[in-house]
């Protein structure tokens, strides 16, 4: 069943993968994600904020290779040089997370600083995505950029990823 996702704008759009802009996709990834940090939070037991680390770790590494493959080139294409800073800050943050990430994945969640590093990963997430989308997404919206068909590029690539590495981490 579609879900809809209302931008600044007043517009609704629609979350089905079908027909979904590319800010509506990764707006709802950025929701689903701060869902399992919170859930994160909550968790007692080790067994469970392993599993809970796994998703959110897939989830953002699907998120940011789709943002870096797809959106931010295209993003910068419609940006021009006045708002280009924008994406080379989105950028270094992808790559600060990612560091994080990796040193997240080689943890046990009994390990030492295992909780604080999680935190301090949510944080980053947080500050990451009130930047995009409060500068970066209200930008693009005013330019030409075709985010349906942005959309559907990243909609698949994100199942296509999420498949490939979904594998992967079970394995």
């Amino acid at each position: 069943m579609p879900t809809t996702e209302t931008g600044k704008t007043g517009r609704t759009e629609a979350a089905s993968k079908g027909d979904q802009d590319a800010i509506a996709l990764l707006t709802n990834d950025h929701r689903e994600v701060e869902r399992l940090f919170e859930t994160f939070e909550k968790a007692r037991a080790d067994k469970r904020k392993a599993e809970l680390v796994g998703e959110i770790l897939l989830a953002l590494k699907v998120h940011t290779q789709i943002e870096e493959e797809l959106f931010y080139p295209a993003a910068r294409q419609a940006l021009k040089a006045k708002d280009e800073d924008m994406i080379d800050e989105a950028v270094v943050e992808h790559a600060a997370a990612k560091d994080l990430m990796a040193e997240i994945e080689g943890m046990d969640p009994d390990d030492d600083l295992y909780d604080a590093k999680v935190k301090v990963l949510s944080e980053q997430i947080e500050h990451h995505v009130g930047e995009e989308e409060g500068e970066m997404f209200p930008a693009l919206r005013k330019t030409d950029m075709d985010l349906r068909a942005l959309g559907a590029r990243m909609a698949a690539r994100k199942s296509e990823l999420m498949d490939k590495l979904g594998k992967s981490a079970r394995h």
